[in-house]
């Protein structure tokens, strides 16, 4: 069992967001979180040793990754550099927000389809109870 974890925090106008994405067991998971202002760096470690339970992720997408070996040292910084360079999201995690956005706005329509529904029924009750008051007693 191997789980990694890594949070990009960088500005999307007009906030400063945080892209935390996480592997475990195979499964890659991705959560998108807003902070508005700019975060100090004490203010995202707060976040997520309070915060980390309330974290919303994406349903879990198997991941072909290739057994990993130690990696030297030297080489780890290089690629730590690198990740610092690199301005952005990956596209994984993009693909994976996307699909978390479009099962939630599914979920939304639904849910909001079933309040309409059951309000339709509530009016229709209220207007069959009107007519038999009306009717009652002559």
């Amino acid at each position: 069992m191997k789980i990694s974890s890594k949070l990009t925090v960088l500005f999307e106008e007009p906030f400063w967001i945080g892209i935390y994405e996480r592997t475990y067991n195979g499964k890659y998971e991705v959560s998108r979180i807003v902070f508005g202002s700019e975060p100090k760096d004490y203010e995202v470690y707060e976040f997520i040793l309070k915060e980390f339970n309330n974290i919303k992720f994406s349903s879990p997408i198997s991941t072909n990754k290739k057994k990993d070996k130690k990696i030297n040292p030297k080489r780890l910084q290089r690629k730590i550099k690198k990740e610092l360079k690199n301005k952005g999201v990956g596209t994984k995690a993009q693909i994976a927000i996307k699909l978390q956005y479009e099962s939630n706005k599914i979920e939304k329509k639904k849910i909001s389809k079933e309040r309409k529904i059951e309000e339709q029924r509530r009016k229709f009750q209220m207007k069959q109870q009107k007519k038999k008051a009306k009717h009652r007693g002559h």
